[in-house]
């Protein structure tokens, strides 16, 4: 029987997880990379191809072959260059025009090279299956010293456990934690990347749409529009401590 249990409850929607219990268990002492070699293990044998990428030029890279991949067409560096800081990484939007490009607006009109224009598609939602499913894990984000002071910088250095990409971009991450450790630990780690990194460089990161996060014993999920609820709960159950 299935068990669901609210994440979060607004005005506007309401955000339940959903658990089904499987009929074997361990009990044997998982680590956390053990947990996260697991759900990796599980997400390639369903089709997510796994990389090696731990840093913002590797993603950028692939977001770039993965959308070329998706249109059938290959971009000439500066056509790469105009459409990548016009559409998708504009210093000037953050979460909220990112997440409106993603949910409605996710077909861009790019000028070429020879002054024509084409329309470029980051998601494909009428022929889902056109998409291109890929996980990485323990991407890092570095605070760089004497760096050019235009460049967002991260306060920290972080590194993320697992992000799952769709056709180049992070639209999923997950936060494992050990069993025995409070799964509020991984919100509130998640809550710490948003602060300290998730927002530097190109801003990549600020595509999430939902975040996952997991001790092995308990698992949840919330979208990025429900967060900030979730962080006043969470405050609200501290003070209440």
């Amino acid at each position: 029987m299935s068990t669901f249990n609210m994440v979060a409850s607004m005005n506007e929607s309401t955000v339940v997880s959903e658990y089904i219990p499987e009929s074997n268990r361990s009990d044997r002492y998982q680590s956390e990379a053990d947990l996260e070699k697991e759900f990796i293990r599980m997400l390639a044998e369903q089709g997510y191809e796994y990389l090696q990428i731990h840093t913002e030029a590797e993603l950028i890279a692939n977001l770039r072959k993965k959308i070329e991949q998706l249109n059938s067409y290959n971009f000439t560096d500066t056509e790469w260059e105009r459409f990548f800081h016009k559409y998708i990484a504009n210093a000037n939007e953050g979460i909220v025009e990112k997440t409106r490009t993603i949910q409605e607006d996710a077909v861009k009109n790019m000028e070429r090279d020879d002054g024509s224009t084409k329309n470029i598609t980051l998601l494909d939602k009428k022929n889902i299956h056109n998409n291109r499913l890929q996980v990485i894990n323990q991407y890092e984000v570095l605070k760089e010293r004497n760096a050019c002071p235009e460049v967002r910088q991260a306060r920290f250095h972080n590194r993320y456990d697992v992000t799952i990409l769709v056709n180049g971009l992070p639209l999923i991450h997950v936060e494992l934690k050990r069993r025995g450790v409070a799964i509020r630990e991984a919100f509130n780690q998640i809550n710490r990347y948003q602060r300290d990194s998730f927002w530097t460089g190109s801003g990549l990161y600020e595509y999430v749409q939902i975040f996952v996060i997991s001790n092995g014993t308990h698992t949840k999920y919330y979208s990025n529009t429900t967060r900030s609820a979730h962080i006043k709960e969470q405050e609200k159950n501290t003070n209440k401590g």
